[in-house]
């Protein structure tokens, strides 16, 4: 996958500030008492300390970096095998999505589904659907750490 940087550094930025927002009211509203809103709702898509292959997550050190991205992954598409230097979760928001690990081991992830990403491990996703995959995924790492690599060692 081409991306580009600034785009990505500019949506990055956008949803940090969300992100920021939205963690700061959380943990106001932690330390005081809850107040019921009924315009509000929230529920956890995800909670873990391990990628979906059981792996436990470490964070990388170094001045942080976030980056948010939409893919899109046409039916039939695979993005080839690659890894990603850092943690990184991803909430399915249409389609079907495989993930394959070369062991064999693979995860199906459907619309409404989240999962935390392997990190330094070769896979690869396929759309194993007839819609596309629209998926978002929030990538956790350092400045001008690529986000992901592919398996012959190319960045992206």
């Amino acid at each position: 996958m081409n991306i580009h940087r600034s785009g990505q550094r500019a949506l990055a930025a956008v949803c940090l500030a969300g992100w920021l927002t939205l963690l700061g009211a959380q943990a106001q509203a932690q330390s005081m008492t809850p107040t019921p809103n009924p315009a509000i709702a929230s529920r956890v898509l995800l909670q873990t300390q391990t990628s979906w292959d059981g792996t436990p997550m470490q964070w990388p050190s170094g001045p942080a970096e976030t980056t948010v991205l939409e893919i899109t992954i046409a039916p039939g598409g695979d993005t080839g095998w690659h890894t990603h230097p850092m943690p990184n979760i991803g909430v399915l928001l249409e389609g079907t999505l495989q993930v394959r690990l070369p062991d064999g081991r693979e995860r199906v992830v459907r619309a409404g589904e989240s999962m935390a990403e392997v990190v330094n491990t070769v896979h690869r996703g396929r759309n194993v659907g007839n819609t596309p995959v629209r998926l978002i995924v929030v990538y956790v790492g350092t400045v001008g750490q690529p986000l992901s690599k592919a398996a012959d060692g190319h960045s992206h």
